[in-house]
């Protein structure tokens, strides 16, 4: 995972948690404005979440904080 993305995953789970809390969820598009603007990361993304982890559409920020700090 570039570092781009791991820094940008780590932020917005933090904000998350901040504002509401250790038990918020997040999606993979929650890292990305609301227009496909850079592809390639968004499906970096995605392929991460989905293909490698098989994780759920929402999960807790804690836990994608986690396994982003530990690649």
């Amino acid at each position: 995972m570039q570092q781009v993305l791991k820094d940008k995953i780590i932020e917005v789970c933090n904000k998350k948690i901040a504002a509401k809390g250790e038990n918020v969820g997040v999606s993979f598009y929650a890292f990305f404005k609301n227009k496909n603007d850079n592809p390639e990361l968004l499906m970096e993304a995605a392929t991460w979440w989905i293909k490698t982890h098989k994780l759920n559409h929402f999960e807790k920020a804690v836990k994608i904080k986690n396994l982003v700090e530990n690649l």
